[in-house]
This record gives structure tokens, C-alpha cells and sequence, in this order.
């Protein structure tokens, strides 16, 4: 049923709740994993004027690949096997492209990965991604949100 599953992460404590569930179905079909972070491309200068937007960058992308190689540690641990990308873009945006051109069957991600008003006001990548993708998208609560539901 599944070949290819798609776990887009920002190395949030829900993302890893949706790690935890990405390999367990993987290792149970026997599909490759597919583990994805997404540097967000959009300006960044206005959080740090004393710190250039591409040191921004790059210490944002050296987080992602340290989160999406911790992933993959994991996987191969597992069995599974793990394609790994760093992708700079807008999280929903790459998350819906990846998924369509590596043609992954499921989508597997935490709720949310980030609090408070921002996440209200903008909306969560996770809902858009779900209204936008052509594959079935299993989203996952972090434990933090059981005790809020």
C-alpha cells in the first residue's frame, strides 16, 4: 500500500511524535522514508539586525540537516530504508512539491510545529499541507497537545 512515505520535519518534539509513527508504518510496508526539512526562504532579517539574513540561513539549514540526520540515525537503526533533503523554501509549498515529484504515497507530520498567536494568525503548515496535497496526509499530535484536547 505504501512505498514511499514523506515525513516532513523541523525537529519539534510533535515532529518527532510524527517520526515515531513514519517509521513504524514504514518498517511495517516495507517502504522507503523519505525525510524532509524545509529552511524557510521567506525574510528573515527583521529577527536579528545584528546578524546577517544569510548567517541566518545557513545556521537555520545547519539545523535542518543536524534534525533530518538524526532522523535518518533512527531509520537506518529500524531497518528502514532513508532517502534524506534539506530544502530551502516555503514549508507548505516544498512539502506538496517533494511529495508529488518523489511520488510518496503518505504524508506523515506532527499538528504543528510551532506556538502561539503566529501559528493562529498564519495558520499551520500542516493545514495547508493537508488541504493541498494530492496524497493522504496522517497527522500526529505531540504529547503536549493529549493534555489539551
Amino acid at each position: 500500500m505504501y512505498d514511499r512515505i514523506l515525513i516532513p520535519t523541523d525537529g519539534s518534539e510533535c515532529a518527532d511524535s510524527a517520526v515515531e509513527h513514519a517509521l513504524d508504518i514504514a518498517a511495517q510496508y516495507d517502504a522507503e522514508l523519505h525525510v524532509l526539512s524545509v529552511v524557510d526562504s521567506r525574510d528573515v532579517s527583521h529577527s536579528a539586525p545584528a546578524i546577517s539574513p544569510e548567517q541566518v540561513q545557513q545556521t537555520l539549514r545547519d539545523r535542518a540537516e543536524s534534525v533530518v540526520e538524526s532522523v535518518a540515525e533512527r531509520a537506518e537503526a529500524a531497518g528502514v530504508t532513508v532517502v534524506t533533503a534539506v530544502e530551502p523554501g516555503i514549508p507548505d509549498d516544498v512539502v506538496v512539491e517533494y511529495a508529488a515529484d518523489e511520488d510518496c504515497d503518505l504524508i506523515v507530520m506532527g499538528t504543528h510545529g510551532r506556538t502561539g498567536l503566529e501559528r493562529y494568525l498564519l495558520g499551520s503548515v500542516t493545514e495547508r499541507t493537508v488541504r493541498r496535497s494530492s496524497v493522504p496526509v496522517l497527522t500526529v499530535r505531540g504529547s503536549e497537545e493529549s493534555d489539551d484536547a
